[in-house]
């Protein structure tokens, strides 16, 4: 562990009697003075770990420290950037490749949806895979384009506005392995427009990632790039040999337009010449031009490259022999006896073998074995077809120039040539990560009958899953262990036939439901995938957890979105309890305004319609007590009436409605009540007599005295009653 001033090291043994390897060691860069106490050492999400640092407790922190001394550090430590892991993760930093994850969701569920609609329509006109069809490698390779500009492009950036003559490279953004591997993906398995041109496509692709073929050994990027800093300080630039080693490497690898210009910093091209070196200047301009004009097979070029297009072979053929011929004819022109500089002369027929094909200046030339590779598909096997004749190619390139490093994509490129499928798979899931190996299989099955059913075939390994449903199983559950990726791992689990739905179901049960916002967008998934249960477990989830923490009102709102009528009865006999006591009791108006949130719609909450009509009971009454109106008596008395012989009123709270009415049915001078509407509440009374007999009955916190007074006044009223009726 590596502090600002010192460290700690922390012994490790092995097995005794056994080689291990050593293990892989990670810097942690804590920033906590030594010496240190106590480390712990936890899981986070992902492949990270924290480690807190913490220094010993004692008198001194007070006073015997700088203020700027900090007590302990926390730090995340990626396991997956260790040797031999995920290259991408080294390159690409989390928020960037959240960008890709997120960018890659719209392309990816497209062709999910266009593969659905082609293999129903596989499965009507009996095909037995969907890349039967004419159209879908086009589908699939406008998903490979859409990623491909989410990755970036290496020449992105905008040119400076005031260029640098003497520059060698363009200033450009900065390459990455994802992107490499995914052209290299598209190229050798998708884009059926190249395959008359595909090697002067890889020399393309080699002309943008050469920096990534090694970090150990030199490629003809680090050439030159090491020779652009040198270049500042030089006078006469032909007399440094890396002047001319840099130029004889960027032409085997075909960088025509870095030759041409550096070929143009020759000092016989300078106006202030103190010595005739017209023939020098003159042999430096025809190589030059040679260079310009060397035939392509191809039928385009990018913007600011050089070379003759040729489209077709024949003319490629003819352009080809005639270049030839030129560059045999200025290498045998007696100008050369003239030339007076002989590290120019020398650097210039090594250019003019190059150019004829010389296989040992382009050995000598290239540094890694890929440049070799793409030398041979410019100046010797030009018409190069077919995976077997470039593989066996590749293998003699090695052999010529043997790499101690393999970068990952030296080894996919390996595994594409040799038709392995099974290769490129390892190297994509080793290397680059579950996020290239999920996209990237639609690549490889797209015109691969072998790599279709090999990913599509179900394993019993596997618990009946097939490869391409298992990385992306493995997939989602990388985007569901983080806050900010959980959302897009439902389109891939939905993908999932056999067991994603299944997961699907769990994630979404498994997210927290202590923020509203959070539980809506957890529901407006399952809307989406139409997991109607899911989406009312979790809304009944959230009701009980707002209803344990004291939330009530948001808990019943959940309850009622779930239609949970079993809780929202319990909740109902919660309020019971608190009925039946007097209108100026305070705990009225708690559980009045829960009422209100139960909202009107009561017809599937049970219980509750009680509650509704003793809610508009207990306002009638409040407001005929206090006399605000004439007509609020005889309301409140039908709102007796009607809680009386209803059903769903309880009998427990009888005697508490029958005895907040004791003063209504006391009013005078005319009696609220008919003889009818009296007997019945003396019936109910008499109901609740017999029923105090019973052990099981439950006792209300009235006065003793309560049963008495609402007999004498309903018998009052009796006798009134009786008396009015004509």
């Amino acid at each position: 562990m590596l502090a600002d001033s010192g460290g700690a090291i922390v012994p490790f043994s092995g097995e005794p009697n056994h080689a291990a390897p050593p293990p892989p060691v990670r810097p942690i860069r804590h920033g906590v003075a030594p010496p240190i106490f106590r480390v712990f050492v936890s899981w986070s999400s992902g492949n990270l770990l924290q480690v807190a640092c913490l220094r010993p407790p004692g008198p001194e922190e007070s006073g015997g420290r700088g203020a700027e001394e900090v007590a302990g550090s926390v730090v995340e430590v990626n396991l997956a950037v260790a040797n031999g892991s995920a290259e991408v993760e080294q390159e690409i930093d989390e928020a960037e490749m959240r960008r890709i994850e997120y960018g890659s969701v719209p392309a990816f569920a497209l062709l999910q949806s266009r593969k659905n609609a082609l293999a129903d329509a596989a499965a009507m006109q009996h095909m037995h895979s969907v890349s039967e069809h004419a159209e879908w490698w086009q589908y699939v390779l406008q998903y490979s384009k859409t990623i491909g500009k989410l990755l970036g492009s290496p020449d992105s950036l905008p040119g400076l506005m005031i260029e640098d003559p003497r520059a060698i490279l363009k200033v450009r953004e900065r390459p990455t392995s994802l992107k490499a591997a995914w052209e290299l993906l598209e190229i050798f398995y998708v884009d059926k427009n190249l395959h008359s041109w595909l090697p002067e496509r890889l020399v393309d692709w080699l002309a943008d990632y050469d920096s990534l073929l090694t970090k150990t050994d030199g490629t003809v990027y680090c050439k030159l790039s090491n020779f652009q800093k040198k270049l500042i300080n030089l006078q006469v630039v032909e007399n440094d040999p890396d002047y001319w080693n840099g130029l004889s490497a960027a032409l085997s690898v075909g960088w025509l337009d870095v030759v041409v210009n550096m070929l143009r910093f020759h000092g016989s091209y300078q106006l202030d010449q103190m010595d005739n070196r017209e023939t020098e200047n003159g042999l430096v301009e025809a190589v030059a031009v040679l260079v310009s004009t060397m035939p392509r097979m191809r039928p385009d070029l990018p913007t600011g490259k050089l070379g003759q297009c040729c489209t077709s072979r024949p003319d490629f053929i003819k352009a080809w022999e005639k270049w030839r011929g030129q560059v045999s004819k200025l290498e045998c022109s007696a100008f050369w006896i003239q030339c007076g500089h002989q590290k120019t002369r020398d650097g210039l027929k090594n250019l003019l073998h190059i150019m004829m094909g010389n296989i040992k200046d382009l050995t000598a030339a290239t540094s890694h074995w890929l440049e070799l590779f793409a030398s041979h598909f410019l100046y010797i096997r030009p018409f190069t077809v077919g995976f077997e004749g470039m593989h066996h190619l590749a293998q003699k390139c090695i052999q010529l120039k043997p790499s101690f490093s393999n970068s990952g994509l030296t080894g996919l490129l390996n595994g594409i040539l040799s038709e392995n499928p099974e290769v490129v798979l390892v190297e994509c899931t080793k290397k680059f990560g579950p996020w290239m190996v999920t996209h990237s299989m639609e690549l490889l099955a797209a015109d691969n009958e072998y790599a279709d059913i090999m990913l599509h075939e179900e394993r019993p390994n596997f618990g009946g899953l097939s490869i391409e449903e298992l990385h992306r199983l493995v997939y989602a559950q990388v985007l569901s262990s983080h806050s900010l990726t959980w959302q897009i791992a439902p389109t891939y689990l939905s993908s999932c036939l056999n067991q994603g739905l299944g997961l699907l179901e769990i994630l979404l049960l498994k997210q927290p439901i202590q923020d509203n916002r959070q539980v809506l967008k957890t529901l407006e998934l399952c809307r989406l995938y139409e997991l109607k249960n899911v989406s009312t477990n979790i809304m009944k989830i959230a009701g009980i957890y707002h209803w344990k923490h004291g939330r009530k009102g948001t808990g019943v709102y959940w309850f009622q979105q779930a239609h949970d009528k079993v809780r929202l009865d319990r909740i109902a006999q919660q309020l019971f309890e608190r009925i039946g006591k007097s209108v100026a009791d305070d705990n009225f108006k708690q559980w009045e305004g829960l009422l209100e949130l139960l909202g009107s719609d009561i017809g599937s909450a049970g219980g509750l319609e009680f509650l509704h009509r003793y809610r508009d009971f207990k306002r009638s009454l409040q407001q005929a007590l206090e006399g605000r109106t004439g007509e609020a008596a005889r309301q409140t008395v039908e709102f007796l009436i009607q809680l009386m012989r209803n059903p769903s009123t309880p009998q427990r709270f009888w005697l508490p409605l029958l005895h907040d009415s004791v003063r209504l049915l006391n009013c005078k001078p005319c009696p609220l009540l008919n003889v009818a509407e009296t007997t019945l509440l003396l019936n109910k009374l008499q109901e609740l007599s017999m029923a105090k007999l019973r052990p099981d009955f439950c006792t209300n916190h009235l006065p003793s005295h309560a049963l008495s007074s609402v007999r004498l006044a309903l018998a009052s009223n009796l006798a009134r009653a009786i008396l009015e009726e004509p």
